[in-house]
């Protein structure tokens, strides 16, 4: 008996070594694990790779101007603001509508609508605008050359700082879509287009429409609620 439980103070410690590496992903996967897109993410794997900081009210960081260039290329933008390419070492790279563009400018109903210079320019692009009416005009789809510099915290005319009578941009800007991304995903984007690209000077036609600036267009109604409803919706469903 004595022999064998008289295991040496070495073989104790690699067999405590091993055991404790054969325990760790259960660990982590119980207590500091969360579900992600793709699986499981630790704890220690988002330590190794945390969100890029950066705005409001600061300078952007190179880590977020990066994040937001990728999701300002796969967001479509190039298909109305560029000639149709995702190529960031194109001389026109977002400067919105120029004369001769297929399709543009774009006619709804009886307004002719012209894509923004989204360049950082101040005189003919988005330069002007503070950070904020950036990720306004993504978040909410108002046009920031007429929207306070505010933070907003409702999305009802004259609540929490929503403007009493809205501008929202013309149609066919996807806002809609945009307005579910994450903060941090509208805050890069903001940083990509605001401090990430070169001002490109192109003075772009005033877009047309209705008197109520489309107000009447963008109603919960005509194009959903915002924030989404909890998750199951009527519609939905997990699925194993």
């Amino acid at each position: 008996m004595r022999r064998r439980f008289a295991v040496g103070t070495t073989t104790l410690l690699l067999l405590l070594l091993v055991a404790g590496f054969s325990l760790r992903p259960t660990t982590l996967l119980s207590q500091t694990a969360h579900p992600g897109p793709f699986g499981y993410i630790r704890a220690s794997d988002q330590q190794k790779n945390p969100p890029p900081q950066g705005l409001p009210n600061g300078p952007a960081t190179a880590a977020q101007i990066l994040q937001g260039r990728v999701l300002v290329a796969s967001s479509g933008c190039e298909g109305c603001h560029s000639n149709g390419r995702v190529d960031p070492s194109d001389p026109v790279w977002l400067s919105g509508y120029h004369a001769g563009t297929p399709g543009q400018p774009f006619q709804i109903g009886p307004f002719k609508t012209y894509p923004a210079n989204l360049t950082p320019d101040k005189q003919t692009g988005i330069g002007d605008h503070s950070d904020r009416q950036i990720f306004n005009a993504l978040r909410y789809g108002l046009n920031p050359g007429d929207s306070p510099d505010v933070t907003i915290t409702s999305n009802l005319p004259g609540q929490g700082n929503f403007p009493a009578d809205p501008h929202y941009l013309a149609p066919p800007m996807p806002w809609p879509s945009f307005r579910h991304m994450s903060d941090e995903n509208l805050w890069a984007m903001v940083a990509y287009l605001k401090h990430g690209i070169k001002p490109i000077v192109n003075a772009v036609p005033d877009s047309e429409g209705p008197p109520d600036q489309w107000a009447s267009a963008y109603t919960p109604a005509a194009i959903g609620p915002y924030p989404l409803p909890p998750y199951p919706a009527a519609s939905e469903a997990p699925n194993p």
